[in-house]
């Protein structure tokens, strides 16, 4: 296995990427790592820098001292082993072209992301590989149920770290190990991220059943049956079936779619309450990706000729076809038939 990394790159100082920086940092700090985060926003890095905070995502979070921000991406890149992309979905693409010279050729790249890209309906490894010019199997991907908030604040949790190469995989799991993160490492990068995708869309469903004031029974239901959606899409286009019932698939998409703390499962219950869609966007500070990518998950499902009702649901919602109370009634007024033949 190569050595440890010197020095790590996190493009994106949201909640995730400095949370997951911590991670990094407390797991490597014996060993001489710095890790350093790139922030959109001068005063974040400079915060994050000088305080070792970053008040606006994680509150009075204490970062460890071997991490460091810039807002200068070239800089934050330079002489980086592993760069992690933790900037939202929707805008990766653009950002890669702004950064894609100054990546060192031998970094390994791993995403946080979990969104598909809208009008391509691709995953972000694929975003990746398109836009640097790397082999899908030299990218990686950590994915679970990764709440960042309990993370940052040293709550034990599991997580996958997914990439074609196990011996990859293996290496960026031993860089992000401390003794409140325990990484798994999966050879499905398919299924990891598509866990990690439709789990977003499913929880919007669930929030919304929430904000309606529908029973635990209700939630239940939605949950389980997303779980089904989600296999099929991800075993069309290639995952595993047993990814789908680990961390990055169920384990994932029960964190999102129960905890208060999900974005995903806000959003949908702000949409539950009567919200419009523009006054969720403005209400939130973070993003919610199930918003963003619905659309793309079900051209996707379309596309692969898998059955999605869930998504359907809520894209209709989200598009202004459909009301949040018709929902339910259009999800359980659907044809009978045996459990295991779809939804």
């Amino acid at each position: 296995m190569r050595p440890a990394p010197q020095k790590i790159a996190v493009l994106g100082a949201g909640s995730w990427g400095t949370t997951f920086a911590k991670v990094l940092a407390d797991s490597c700090a014996d060993d001489g790592t710095t890790v350093q985060l790139w922030a959109r926003r001068a005063e974040v890095a400079e915060e994050i820098t000088s305080r070792h905070t970053n008040s606006t995502y994680l509150k009075e979070t204490v970062l460890p001292s071997n991490i460091t921000a810039s807002a200068d991406a070239g800089a934050v890149l330079a002489g980086a082993d592993m760069v992690v992309l933790a900037v939202p979905a929707q805008q990766l693409r653009e950002q890669l072209r702004k950064v894609v010279g100054l990546i060192p050729a031998g970094a390994v790249i791993v995403s946080l992301m979990k969104g598909l890209e809208r009008g391509t309906d691709s995953r972000m490894t694929e975003v990746i590989a398109e836009e640097i010019g790397r082999n899908q199997d030299e990218i990686a991907v950590v994915s679970g149920p990764n709440l960042a908030m309990e993370i940052a604040r040293e709550e034990p949790t599991a997580s996958v770290v997914a990439c074609p190469d196990g011996d990859t995989a293996a290496w960026i799991a031993n860089a992000c190990s401390p003794d409140y993160f325990r990484p798994y490492t999966n050879t499905d990068l398919i299924g990891v991220e598509i866990g990690g995708i439709v789990k977003n869309v499913i929880a919007l469903a669930v929030g919304i059943c929430d904000g309606r004031g529908m029973g635990d029974n209700t939630k239940a239901s939605v949950i389980t049956r997303g779980l089904a959606e989600t296999t099929r899409l991800a075993l069309a286009i290639g995952g595993k079936l047993e990814t789908m019932s680990g961390l990055a698939g169920l384990g994932d998409l029960v964190a999102t779619c129960s905890s208060p703390l999900s974005r995903n499962r806000t959003a949908g219950r702000h949409l539950g309450n009567g919200l419009t869609l523009e006054d969720v966007n403005d209400t939130m500070t973070q993003t919610a990706e199930g918003i963003k990518s619905a659309r793309a998950v079900l051209d996707l499902g379309r596309n692969v000729h898998v059955e999605m009702p869930i998504t359907e649901a809520v894209v209709m919602v989200l598009e202004g076809k459909l009301t949040v109370s018709a929902m339910a009634e259009r999800l359980l007024g659907r044809e009978l038939k045996s459990e295991g033949e779809g939804s």
